[in-house]
């Protein structure tokens, strides 16, 4: 016979006070329940206004725990989804309940609505404070795993609280199989279709018409990496993007163009390389080369990392399976 919990009764009928909290914890179509149920093999029910877990002892007890931690992160204004449900299970399993305040607690930045940006994973939260601890910070990781947009919010904060002047992203114009002769325009909107995920981030972090003033103002700058050669960055948060697509020179010359009171994160993805195939990839370089130099820290994600959509984590495990095969055989 299945044991109930009558403490998680007691815990759950004083901290879970209205249907509005409940139908949140459960998710839609129960969803979270479910993903609980099935990670613990328990059953979890509502009566009287309170939650039963029936199923083995130990079992019970860690759906308990995660169960705790959601109402705990709703109350706190926190969004949950599927994925940040089955990360937490995966923490709770693992003996790391606790980690999971210090993970979810962290508030990186605000929006301009208001909302909390916060680190969904352990990996994360080791970027953020990597970034917030040194001058230069290289993150290597799939498709999804927050690099840039961290970084950005990371930028936004600095130049909110006046430790840098500016903010300049760049990243490298390499076609994924297009060409840039086929694009309409001048070279400036050529490579306009390049920098669109750096817009993208900049306008929910600062609303699009702050990111324009201070576009305007130089506040802001957005350009390809080929721009920056010649040029000292000092007072400025530099983010150069996927730096999977930068060869060796052009990281050299990247890095070396930071000046004083600048900080420089680095991000890029070495699966999703689009080099000609004799060229190696200048983030891999880097990664080699700038391994235990002082206030340079080297962040690798992985696909437990990625937050983006439940099926992009699958899709990138799926990939890492295939590159593994391929070279067995």
């Amino acid at each position: 016979m299945p044991k109930i919990y009558e403490e998680m009764l007691k815990f759950l009928s004083i901290s879970l006070k209205n249907l509005d909290l409940y139908q949140s914890v459960f998710g839609m179509n129960d969803q979270y329940i479910r993903l609980i149920e099935q990670e613990f093999s328990v059953s979890v029910v509502l009566r009287d206004n309170a939650f039963l877990i029936l199923g083995e002892q130990e079992e019970c007890l860690l759906a308990r725990q995660v169960i705790e931690k959601l109402s705990h992160m709703l109350y706190d204004g926190q969004s949950i989804d599927a994925g940040l449900v089955r990360y937490l299970c995966s923490l709770v399993r693992k003996g790391l309940a606790d980690t999971a305040d210090e993970i979810f607690q962290d508030i990186v930045a605000f929006t301009y609505k208001g909302q909390r940006i916060r680190c969904k994973t352990a990996g994360q939260r080791d970027y953020v404070n990597a970034m917030r601890a040194n001058q230069l910070t290289l993150a290597v990781g799939p498709a999804g795993t927050g690099k840039t947009y961290l970084a950005m919010a990371m930028a936004v904060v600095a130049l909110r609280n006046k430790e840098v002047e500016r903010i300049i992203l760049t990243r490298p114009a390499v076609e994924a199989g297009e060409k840039l002769g086929f694009l309409p325009g001048d070279m400036a909107q050529k490579v306009d279709p390049y920098l669109r995920p750096l817009y993208d981030a900049l306008f929910e972090m600062m609303g699009q018409d702050a990111y324009l003033s201070m576009l305007e103002k130089g506040t802001v700058e957005v350009a390809p990496l080929a721009f920056m050669r010649g040029r000292t960055l000092s007072n400025a948060f530099i983010i150069l993007d996927e730096a999977q697509n930068t060869t060796a020179e052009q990281m050299k010359m990247f890095l070396t163009r930071m000046g004083k009171n600048s900080r420089c994160v680095v991000t890029g993805d070495l699966t999703q390389i689009d080099l000609p195939p004799l060229k190696k990839s200048g983030l891999q370089i880097a990664t080699e080369v700038l391994q235990g130099i002082e206030e340079v820290s080297i962040i690798r994600l992985t696909q437990v990392d990625v937050v983006r959509n439940e099926l992009v984590q699958r899709i990138v495990r799926a990939y890492e399976l295939h590159d593994i095969q391929g070279k067995i055989q």
